[in-house]
């Protein structure tokens, strides 16, 4: 029975043997891996770009929205301010000192023999500014608006020509504080006071009087 030999055997052997070599599997292995991470961290950079793109167009749409809100803050605080300028016009409107009704009141303080020679009204105002709006987590906060506190002193000089000069003007004073204007607008306290009391005098007839001066303060009135 002829012996077959084969000379290529070892060489056959060899091949097989390297190709089953474990370091280049994991060559080819961890090339595998390098190329799939490649492409997962393409795919990542992918992601970013679109996802600032999107930023992008969000934060312009945030920047024109911003501005259409602060247009609508500013015109909310104009109209808050324009409705406080017409609620302080009205309010002073409806408060205003009224020289006719004064002048009225006048006419209906009556004593047997006193006669006015003399009327004085002094005003003066004294201004508080006002505060402006504020703003408070995109909530509009109405300011104080500014005022004026109006202060009248009232100075009415008289003559007591009655048989007695000097009895009546207690009398006048007392009339001057029971008028119902006047007693709604002095003060509560010591509204009426004789601030002066010349001594007996004539006048070119003989006949003698008494000059004299009283003073009212209204009470005070904030606008």
């Amino acid at each position: 029975m002829p012996i077959k030999i084969n000379l290529l055997a070892e060489a056959k052997i060899a091949e097989d043997l390297r190709r089953r070599d474990p370091v280049k599997r994991a060559i080819f292995v961890g090339v595998f891996f390098i190329v799939l991470a490649l492409v997962w961290s393409s795919s990542i950079q992918l992601e970013i770009m679109v996802a600032k793109n999107a930023a992008g167009q969000t934060e312009a749409e945030i920047e024109l929205r911003k501005a259409a809100y602060q247009q609508a803050l500013d015109g909310q605080k104009k109209i808050t301010e324009a409705r406080n300028r017409l609620a302080s016009l009205q309010k002073l409107t409806q408060a205003r000192f009224l020289q006719g009704n004064f002048l009225n009141a006048l006419q209906q303080l009556n004593t047997d023999g006193v006669h006015l020679t003399q009327v004085r009204l002094d005003q003066s105002y004294f201004a508080v500014p006002g505060t402006p709006n504020t703003t408070n987590n995109a909530h509009i906060i109405p300011g104080r608006p500014a005022t004026t506190t109006e202060r009248i002193l009232v100075t009415l000089t008289a003559r007591d020509s009655s048989a007695s000069p000097g009895d009546q003007v207690n009398k006048f004073k007392d009339t001057v504080s029971s008028q119902p204007y006047f007693k709604d607008m002095m003060i509560q306290t010591n509204g009426v006071l004789l601030t002066s009391l010349s001594p007996a005098q004539a006048d070119p007839t003989g006949h003698p009087y008494v000059v004299f001066t009283l003073e009212s303060t209204f009470s005070e009135k904030t606008r």
